[in-house]
């Protein structure tokens, strides 16, 4: 029985999530259907990179990720299929798949859309679906679309690094509105060398440790922890840290008026 994941920026206030899991269920019969997530902000791809990438890495091997984002960004006459880490990724040919894989993946099949058909949600599900019911038939991977195809790159947002600082971006912003950076611990720690450090952000904000838990500090003081995916968090205990502090999640199409306010999106960390 294959098990699928959706994540998606399409949201919940209408019937499309609910007929893309119909028409799974009619492709896959018996499949088992897992939401990560239908509220990603349309064009954020290192927000969706981040959700996805990390909630994938958890599930069993072979698992099938329908990731519906930013479909009509482009112009398409295929789809992707990859297979990477003992996961099945199914996605659009936007720059995606190499922000999430972190790289190029292992294997990656264009899957072909008629030209005769309009090109919507549902008919890419169907697609979709069709290939995940022919890998679960026992059909070869290779066989069900064009192999090794040329794909849209994109580089997944990195740090900016100096000799005595690190830059990050805040990637994502919690139910909570912890805010994430894109600076996991193992790269905070090759950049630190044992150094004392400061975290500074906004204008006079700083953090000068590394807490375990939020209740490291007393309630309302902000702290900076690594999160269950290894990423670098700054935080309220029991308080909203993007709302109380004014940081904003980073954006790659922004407005002159965001633009003006990118120190707000950005933390950098100062090593002595």
């Amino acid at each position: 029985m294959p098990l699928i994941t959706l994540t998606s920026d399409i949201g919940q206030k209408d019937y499309l999530a609910g007929a893309i899991k119909g028409q799974l269920l009619q492709a896959v019969p018996g499949c088992a259907l897992v939401d990560i997530s239908h509220e990603l902000t349309p064009f954020n791809y290192p927000r969706a990179a981040y959700l996805c990438r990390n909630a994938i890495k958890n599930f069993p091997d072979f698992t099938f990720h329908i990731v519906l984002v930013n479909l009509f960004e482009n112009r398409h006459e295929h789809l992707l299929l990859a297979f990477h880490n003992r996961q099945y990724i199914l996605c659009a040919d936007n720059g995606l798949l190499t922000m999430i894989a972190e790289g190029k993946p292992e294997l990656v099949i264009g899957l072909p859309l008629d030209k005769t058909i309009t090109k919507n949600a549902l008919h890419i599900t169907r697609v979709f679906g069709k290939s995940i019911q022919a890998i679960a038939n026992g059909q070869s991977i290779h066989t069900i679309g064009i192999p090794d195809i040329e794909i849209l790159e994109k580089n997944p947002l990195r740090p900016l690094l100096g000799e005595n600082w690190m830059e990050g971006q805040i990637i994502f912003i919690d139910h909570f509105e912890n805010v994430v950076i894109n600076i996991t611990r193992e790269a905070f720690e090759e950049q630190r060398k044992g150094r004392r450090f400061t975290i500074a952000f906004k204008r006079d904000e700083v953090i000068d440790k590394i807490s375990e838990t939020y209740a490291d500090v007393p309630e309302g003081e902000k702290l900076a922890l690594f999160n269950a995916a290894g990423y670098l968090e700054i935080a309220i205990n029991k308080g909203n840290a993007a709302g109380l502090l004014g940081l904003q999640g980073y954006a790659e199409k922004q407005s002159a008026h965001l633009q003006n306010r990118l120190f707000y999106q950005t933390i950098r960390i100062f090593f002595e």
